[in-house]
């Protein structure tokens, strides 16, 4: 019995589905009578590569067709030759298996210089042409070129690269693209009336998204299908022959997420790992999933293109869902999910970094908003080693907004004068969320305000990388706004000639007693000590605000 795909293979140009770039070129040569010498078909695997050019063939061969048309009766001795792989003048031959030079000079080469005993045209079908040999490619390069007017060679490949670009050169090339789903639903649906069986279109377009865009694996998996379930198929036995597909789940998951409704998106994902989904495999298809919405929200039409197809119903879900995420949190999901796809592997619970994922994307703010071009945008984001920070990590004053356009070009109103004279208590508010920036802060000098920026000098290149890091920036940052109540942002510059000791300390009640008799000690050691060792460790403690503790 003939599965599927090759029982109903097109055996006319208006079968195939899809490739109507490909066909319309091909039917008007035909039409015209300005048929090439030779062809290069190529693009992915059982997308009709073989199947157009045997129809061409047929097509050239047949003796009923009349001028102007260019469908193949498939009914004259040529079509029907042909059809069934009888027709001596049209010779398929399966490169991958006869790779040699010697192979193409038996095959091709002497075969070509005998007229076609019944045909109009002879037709050398070389399939999987990319596998020949160097050498081979050059014995057949003289005949491609010029070949006999009665010779006509179609060359069809699924990796084009690996053909030299001087056969390509001497070829019609035409590139077949991967079907899309609903050409493939079109097809299954033409099938599965022919052979009078009932099938949901969900399990159709579940077929069509698990084939990802090569129809004859549709069709075969289709032909599984019907193998078990007979003339009737319902879900639950398309289900055991179908991969199964989690995005409807992950979709759900997204909607949880546009919700900020963190419990159910959790109980989702342990859901799932009762049910024994694989959690990487789940994680792509979300993944590509964000992917669409995000290039939906740059542009449709780049989703359209580039993004994975669902079929209709998925189409219409996925829309919906959409409607509650912006771009800027469609971004941010992708990232953190990337994130968590990269460390399920180290995880000792399998679904704690999808878990702790869900709950910094529903309980962290979002990304500002993105503005076109040459508007301000919103405001701006505090950023951390992941690439945000959450709420809980920046000093409490939630009442001032800041505006990127107002801290990036707006002049404060407040003098060098102001800022030292609080400095103090800049350093202690610092201390409370990053102990050891604080020692960096009370060793350096701040300079003078431009506009909006705070410069503040460094004797130590490392001290200046330190405040350069974007979340240590942004905590100091956003310090001076609570201080200070106006939006300074801080860029730092070395200066060599600073002098580390206690005129630089700009001390307060906020440093501890503790702190203070250390300094006194060390200060005594420096005086005391000869040695050069001791120095450099007094200097280094100085510097760091540290104490010998034994």
């Amino acid at each position: 019995m003939a599965t599927l795909y090759r029982k109903y293979r097109p055996q006319k140009f208006s079968e195939i589905f899809g490739q109507n770039h490909i066909k319309m070129t091909l039917e008007h040569e035909i039409d015209s009578g300005k048929i090439a010498h030779a062809y290069l078909f190529c693009g992915p695997r059982g997308n009709g590569k073989t199947t157009m050019a045997r129809i061409f063939a047929k097509a050239v061969n047949c003796t009923n067709r009349k001028a102007g048309e260019h469908e193949p009766c498939n009914i004259c001795d040529s079509c029907k030759d042909i059809t069934i792989g009888r027709n001596l003048d049209i010779m398929e031959i399966d490169a991958a298996s006869h790779t040699g030079v010697d192979n193409v000079r038996e095959n091709i080469i002497a075969a070509a210089r005998v007229a076609p005993s019944r045909s109009k045209y002879k037709v050398f079908i070389i399939d999987e042409v990319h596998m020949l040999s160097t050498s081979a490619f050059n014995a057949l390069l003289k005949n491609i070129e010029e070949p006999p007017e009665y010779v006509i060679f179609i060359l069809c490949t699924t990796e084009v690269h690996k053909v030299p670009t001087t056969i390509i050169s001497r070829c019609q090339r035409f590139d077949f693209k991967k079907a899309v789903i609903s050409e493939i639903i079109k097809k299954l649906q033409y099938i599965i009336k022919e052979e009078g069986i009932t099938i949901d279109k969900k399990i159709l377009a579940a077929i069509a998204r698990q084939s990802e865009g090569h129809l004859r694996d549709a069709e075969s998996l289709l032909g599984q299908v019907v193998a078990i379930g007979g003339k009737e198929i319902t879900e639950e036995e398309a289900n055991l022959v179908i991969p199964r597909s989690d995005l409807g789940e992950a979709i759900k998951l997204i909607d949880f997420l546009g919700k900020k409704d963190a419990g159910s998106a959790i109980a989702l994902i342990n859901k799932l790992v009762d049910e024994g989904v694989d959690l990487k495999s789940f994680l792509s298809d979300l993944i590509e999933l964000l992917r669409k919405i995000m290039l939906t929200k740059v542009n449709p039409s780049l989703s359209e293109k580039l993004s994975l197809e669902l079929g209709e119903d998925m189409e219409l879900k996925i829309n919906e869902v959409s409607q509650n995420i912006n771009l800027n949190q469609a971004v941010l999901f992708i990232e953190k999910f990337l994130e968590a796809r990269n460390e399920l592997k180290s995880s000792f619970i399998i679904q704690l970094p999808i878990e702790v994922a869900i709950a910094e994307l529903c309980i962290a703010p979002s990304r500002p908003s993105v503005a076109p071009v040459g508007q301000p945008t919103s405001t701006p984001p505090v950023l951390n080693n992941s690439g945000y920070r959450p709420a809980a990590n920046y000093p409490s004053n939630n009442n001032v907004v800041v505006k990127k356009d107002n801290i990036s070009s707006r002049a404060v109103n407040i003098s060098k004068e102001a800022i030292l004279a609080r400095w103090n208590e800049v350093l202690a508010v610092v201390k409370k969320y990053n102990h050891s920036l604080s020692f960096i802060l009370r060793v350096c000098q701040p300079r003078e305000i431009n506009g909006n920026k705070l410069c503040l000098a460094f004797k130590y290149k490392f001290h200046k990388e330190r405040i350069g890091e974007n979340n240590i920036r942004a905590l100091v940052e956003k310090v001076l706004l609570e201080v200070y109540g106006q939006p300074i942002m801080v860029e730092a510059l070395i200066d060599e000639s600073i002098e580390v000791n206690n005129d630089n300390v700009y001390k307060s009640e906020a440093i501890d007693t503790d702190e203070k008799l250390s300094e006194k000690n060390r200060d005594n050691d420096d005086k005391d000590s000869s040695d050069g060792g001791e120095n450099m460790i007094n200097n280094l403690l100085k510097t760091f605000g540290g104490k010998i503790v034994k």
